[in-house]
Formats: C-alpha cells, structure tokens, sequence
C-alpha cells in the first residue's frame, strides 16, 4: 500500500494545511483527502506542486508498504 506523509513533512516546514492548500491551489478538502491516504489517484502536476511547496522529493511524501496478511 502507499502511504502518504504529508502530516510530516508539514510539521516539518512549520506550515498549516491552509497554507499549503492556498500555495498548491487546491481546496483543504481536497487536501485533507490526500492527508488521509483516502485518494485514489495523485495528479503528478500535484506532487509536483507539493514537492515545490514542501521543498522536498516524491519519496519524502509517498512510501510504500507491504500490507499485513496476518488480518485476513
């Protein structure tokens, strides 16, 4: 599964979900659904931004990792 860091790397830079919804141009709605991992796609022109915004690589945001078989 991917997982998306953005809470880190916002405590990071010191800057608020307002903020950096406002410097990427997309709604804090929008945003929050990214921050919860309930997106199902990320535009790159998205990452894009958030990496310019954050000052950071793809791989600071998004991480993979193997899904637990032990629930079932």
């Amino acid at each position: 599964m991917i997982v998306i860091n953005l809470d880190v790397m916002m405590a990071r830079r010191k800057m608020s979900s307002g903020e950096l919804a406002e410097k990427i141009g997309i709604t804090q709605a929008n945003l929050s659904i990214l921050k919860t991992g309930k997106a199902k796609a990320v535009r790159f022109s998205t990452l894009e931004a958030l990496c310019k915004a954050l000052q950071c690589q793809p791989g600071d945001i998004l991480e993979f990792r193997e899904e637990d078989d032990t629930n079932g």
